[in-house]
Formats: structure tokens, sequence, C-alpha cells
């Protein structure tokens, strides 16, 4: 072994007993090395028609709709078991451990998990002591999605388990005036897809948590920027496949956090990090130059289109003096 190798190892294995000093709420487990490469090719995960859900928790208020968001999840069949990774430090112990009671009466699938920091690298950790399935859907805790669209998704991810399947599109762009990139949303093609609700095979929390001295670098920019993980992990898909994330159609997607919402959840929609409004694309269109300069190539790919689950009418038909889509008829 070399010695570059060995001080990187080092180096690499310190910032994980900082950054995983993290115990199981319920369980008072203290997680091993999750770049050990013994557990991460010991080939212990299941079949692909299950799914491992990582919930990211942070706000107090938004606690009964996580409560209720992870009760959904873990009553499918689809769903193996739910870690939700509390990254707020300074939440009282005392508000995470009834949280965590709660949560044990719902299933004794959940796990809560805080986080040390609010590092959102912590998403990406490979956790190998609990992920037992080949897949992972990544979300956050006001994105509720409905069953039949979760199904769909992980069988389109099951037959395209190299790619990122996500809900929620946005993409990179060349401004010609600046001759600089930038974070955008074009109508027409897409070249990420976002961790609001995302599905990515468990290898790919290791080639993001584990890699070399370039993506540790790439890491810290998510840490100063407290931003773009995801941005990130799509220019970790996009290096290993050279090909851009899959969109899905969904039947009913919940996104509680949405600004354009008419209740008045404020406490659902100021705490996002895209609430910073027009500071948040400036900082994500940063983050991909400094992305694009440390690796020196741009691995994002476009792609267009959308998978849905059906194909119906397209035809606008009058009913109750509406134009309604004409699949809501019974039409010979």
């Amino acid at each position: 072994m070399n010695l570059h190798f060995l001080s990187y190892r080092i180096i690499l294995l310190s910032f994980f007993v900082l950054l995983e000093g993290v115990v199981s709420a319920r369980h008072g487990r203290v997680l091993t090395d999750p770049c050990d490469l013994d557990i991460r090719h010991n080939g212990l995960y299941i079949s692909s028609d299950q799914i491992t859900v990582l919930m990211n928790g942070f706000s107090e208020y938004r606690i009964p709709l996580l409560l209720s968001i992870a009760s959904s999840y873990t009553f499918s069949p689809l769903v193996s078991s739910m870690i939700i990774l509390w990254g707020n430090p300074l939440t009282p112990s005392p508000l995470l451990s009834q949280l965590s009671r709660n949560l044990s009466l719902i299933s004794d699938s959940i796990h809560l998990i805080r986080q040390p920091s609010s590092s959102l690298n912590s998403r990406f950790l490979p956790r190998p002591d609990l992920i037992k399935t080949r897949a992972v859907l990544v979300c956050d805790d006001d994105v509720e999605v409905d069953s039949k669209s979760l199904e769909f998704a992980l069988r389109i991810w099951a037959s395209n388990q190299d790619s990122l399947v996500g809900f929620f599109a946005r993409s990179h762009d060349l401004d010609l005036s600046t001759k600089e990139w930038i974070y955008t949303v074009h109508p027409d093609r897409y070249s990420i897809v976002l961790t609001k609700i995302m599905i990515l095979k468990t290898e790919y929390l290791f080639k993001y948590s584990c890699g070399g001295p370039l993506l540790m670098e790439m890491r810290r920019v998510v840490d100063e920027m407290q931003n773009c993980e995801d941005i990130l992990m799509n220019f970790v898909v996009a290096d290993e496949v050279n090909a851009g994330p899959i969109l899905i159609g969904s039947e009913k997607l919940r996104d509680y956090g949405d600004s354009r919402n008419e209740e008045k959840n404020d406490s659902f929609r100021e705490v996002g990090l895209s609430s910073r409004k027009g500071d948040h694309r400036k900082m994500r269109g940063f983050c991909i130059r400094e992305f694009h300069r440390i690796l020196k190539r741009m691995p994002l790919r476009y792609s267009h289109g959308k998978v849905i689950d059906s194909v119906g009418e397209q035809g606008l038909c009058k009913k109750g003096g509406k134009l309604v889509h004409c699949d809501d008829f019974l039409l010979g």
C-alpha cells in the first residue's frame, strides 16, 4: 500500500469517525466505516422488488407531516425499511426521543438517525448495516407520492438500474454571454433530477461518499454552500454511465413545500433551501461551475421526455360545462 493511499485512507476514516458518531435513536448502534470494502461487496442485498427509503428531516414544524408521510411509505409492500436522517443539530433530544417513540408505533422497520451536523453529504452515506436493498429512495419530508406512482417508478428503475430516476427535473446550461455554466429549467430537456424524491442504486452511495480526492473536494463544496448534494449525485452518476436521468410522470405527487401552494403553510416552505428565492439558482449555478472546475469535464447529459404509466386519449371533451380529458368518459 503506497503512502499516498494510506494517508488518504487515514483522512477518510477520520472524516467518517467524526461524521458517523451517529446513533440510531431506537437501536443505539454506532455505524461502522461505511466505506469498508468487505461490507460493500458482501452481496447481502435482497432482490430489486423492494426499496429502502432515506428521508431527510430537519424542521420540527414538519414533524406531523413527516409522521403522515412515513406512514404511507411503511404501509407499502414495496418498502423494505425506512431511515429518517435528522439533520437539525439544534433539535432538543427529548423531542427526537418522542419522535422515535411515535415512529416505532407506526412500524418497527423505521430507523431514526440523528446526524452530528447539518451536512447534506450525510444524505448519501452508504449505511451498510441498515440498507439491504439494491436501490434506495431518497426523499424530503414534505413530498408525498402515491403508491401507484411509486410502484411504477420502481419498475422503471428495475429496467434501468444504472440510471437516476426522479419526479422533479432541472437542467444545466451554458450562458453564451458569460460563457459560464448555469442552473436552470428547460421545457424540452433536463439533466438533473432532484432529491425531493429520487431512486438510485445503493452502489452510488458508495461512489458518492467513498470516492477519491476529487469527490472529497466536491463534497467540500456541498458543505460550504449547504446545497447541491443532488447536483453532485447527478454528476457522479452521469460520469459513470454517460447518460442523463429518467423523469417519471406521476398520478398524484404532493409537494407541500412548493411556494405555489395556496395554503398558508409558511412553516413548510420557509425552512427549505429553495426558499432562498433568487439566491437559490445562483448558488446552484456556482456549484455546477465548481464541480466542473474540479472534475475538468462536464459529465451531465440531457434527457428528453417523461416516462408515463399508460397511454390514453389526449383530446379534451366538454363535461359539465368544462373541458376535461376525454379519458374521463367511457368512449367507444
